[in-house]
């Protein structure tokens, strides 16, 4: 996949801090910077996002690569197993959120949170009250929703990055370790 719309220049300052904070500038930023205010909302909201801690950190990363694997977002999962990294996650689990199903890595609780986020993704979203309320029981009222909201703004994310063409960019190659591929089902495309 190659970009719909090239890169824009960004503000010399914000480029030399991401690059300073992540080692090059994400390529849906520069994307997205051909509307700054679009670019500017997204940059506040996803930091505002970073500073929740109601909801566990490693479930949310994993929900979040649950997303991207289900939306076939590759740069979400190339940069979701950079901060599993940084998170200090599990990595042979990171590695096989895509696969998640099939392997036996997973917690029971970790296992319902992957299966949420893909029924909060799914197209018409397949959560049930049943589901729901096992996390609400387990998380508590507060968690949940910031759970449920945090994967919301993941699935805005990973749709918007695959509308553009914005692919991997690189970023995981640091964490040595091999990335799984999405069982195909239902017609779903495989990720790597």
């Amino acid at each position: 996949m190659s970009l719909r719309v090239p890169k824009a220049e960004l503000p010399a300052e914000l480029r030399e801090n991401m690059t300073k904070q992540l080692g090059a500038v994400p390529e849906p930023v520069e994307v997205v910077w051909h509307s700054p205010d679009v670019a500017t909302s997204n940059l506040e909201f996803s930091a505002k996002l970073a500073e929740w801690d109601t909801a566990d950190a490693g479930l949310k990363s994993f929900a979040h690569m649950a997303v991207a694997a289900l939306v076939g977002c590759g740069w979400c999962l190339d940069v979701g197993y950079f901060q599993a990294l940084n998170q200090n996650l599990d990595l042979t689990k990171a590695s096989q959120v895509p696969r998640w199903r099939e392997s036996d890595v997973f917690t029971p609780l970790e296992r319902d949170v992957l299966e949420y986020a893909e029924a909060m993704t799914n197209t018409p979203p397949t959560v049930t009250d049943e589901m729901y309320a096992g996390l609400l029981d387990r998380l508590g009222a507060a968690a949940m929703v910031e759970l449920t909201a945090y994967i919301a703004f993941v699935n805005m994310a990973t749709r918007n990055n695959n509308a553009h063409g914005v692919a991997s960019q690189g970023f995981s190659e640091v964490c040595g370790i091999p990335l799984a591929e999405r069982t195909v089902t239902s017609g779903a495309a495989s990720t790597a």
